[in-house]
């Protein structure tokens, strides 16, 4: 069978030489002008500098002949080789612009097609040093660990309103994680959207949240041949916990990806507003992972972890969305998010039953729904 499994692959593999050496030669020449792509995949903003990196997202190299910013023409360091294809060149731009102004840079290439770009207010790009990256750590504990250890603070309260809510409560967990779900497929679409699609578009959240989701399938089905020996309720509501808190730290490194990365650009106004507003919207992540928990009492070491796993992501999203600020990236790493979250919503969604093969009672649907209105309200209170 072996043998048989490797002759296959070598006589595809012969099939597949033999039409890259001759198949082209027997189709004609495509008719037409070049057809030439660029995406702006990086702006860097320096006094009196303005710094393009962009990438050929088409199928035909492209050369870069001139560039005018507002109409003006500048001279410009770097770009002077054809950019094959999904290849990148970095554009040096002479020009003294000014702090909040709005820009918009034309790119002219050798066949006479142009491609702009945009820029909404300029602001010089941060950095990157010891203070820098200090600011990025800060925010992204005050967006991710902080909210989600106020959350588990209500643990008590959740444990003592007795076990008959205890359902209602995983319902209201699922609406808070579905909310994410919508929430960083959209700001993971919109972010592809942007690339030019040189690496797939929006395929790349798709592509991350598959991965996720087997990913995690995986390490829940290896958790449950751990903790079945133990048996007991304890076991699995830990690890339910543990799976909410690896899904929420997966969507809080997305979150947190985007956030460093506004800040990078100037788009994001950090301040009292912004903390609140994130600590509003995560605390409901914080009770979103002690829901399986009430009917336990676990250690303080236990829970910190669980806090950590949840919220320690945005800290590592933030460094590396200012210091990247790859929109690929970030959609990937959100569409991770994504998977990991549905992953743990399927978990949860058979403990809503009251019983096997009945179906969810208007309490429970309540619940979802209810979840999903609180972190709605709470998203509107974050200002970026």
């Amino acid at each position: 069978m072996w043998m048989l499994g490797l002759v296959a692959v070598l006589l595809l593999g012969a099939a597949l030489a033999a039409l890259a050496l001759l198949g082209g030669r027997s189709l004609p020449e495509r008719a037409g002008p070049p057809i030439e792509e660029l995406a702006v995949e990086r702006t860097v903003l320096t006094p009196g500098v303005i710094e393009l990196t962009v990438r050929n997202t088409g199928p035909d190299p492209v050369q870069v002949a001139q560039v005018f910013v507002n109409d003006a023409y500048v001279d410009v360091t770097g770009g002077t080789d054809p950019i094959g294809r999904l290849g990148t060149a970095t554009l040096r731009l002479d020009y003294p612009w000014h702090d909040g102004q709005p820009y918009l840079v034309s790119l002219l290439t050798s066949s006479g097609a142009l491609i702009e770009h945009e820029i909404p207010a300029a602001v010089a790009t941060p950095r990157a040093g010891p203070g820098f990256f200090g600011v990025m750590a800060l925010l992204g504990t005050y967006v991710g660990i902080i909210p989600v250890l106020l959350g588990m603070m209500f643990l008590p309260l959740l444990r003592r309103a007795g076990g008959g809510v205890v359902r209602v409560l995983l319902a209201v967990t699922v609406g808070l994680l579905a909310f994410l779900v919508v929430d960083g497929t959209a700001e993971g679409v919109e972010l592809a959207e942007g690339t030019g699609g040189a690496f797939g578009g929006a395929a790349l959240v798709v592509l991350g949240a598959a991965l996720a989701f087997l990913l995690l399938t995986g390490v829940d089905r290896w958790l449950r041949g751990r903790q079945q020996p133990a048996g007991g309720n304890s076991a699995r509501g830990f690890r339910l916990a543990l799976m909410i808190a690896v899904g929420i730290g997966l969507h809080n490194l997305g979150e947190g990806l985007a956030i460093g990365a506004a800040y990078a650009v100037g788009e994001l106004a950090l301040g009292a507003a912004l903390v609140i507003g994130f600590a509003l919207h995560n605390t409901t992540e914080g009770i979103a992972v002690v829901a399986p928990l009430t009917s336990q009492r676990p250690s303080v070491p236990r829970l910190v972890t669980l806090g950590l796993i949840a919220g320690a992501p945005a800290i590592l999203g933030a460094l590396l969305g200012a210091a990247v600020n790859n929109a690929e990236l970030s959609a990937f790493l959100l569409g991770v998010g994504v998977g990991a979250i549905i992953q743990v919503i399927m978990q949860i969604v058979p403990s809503l039953r009251e019983g096997a093969g009945t179906v969810l009672n208007a309490r429970t649907l309540g619940g979802v729904a209810a979840g999903m209105l609180v972190m709605y309200l709470t998203g509107l209170a974050v200002a970026a």
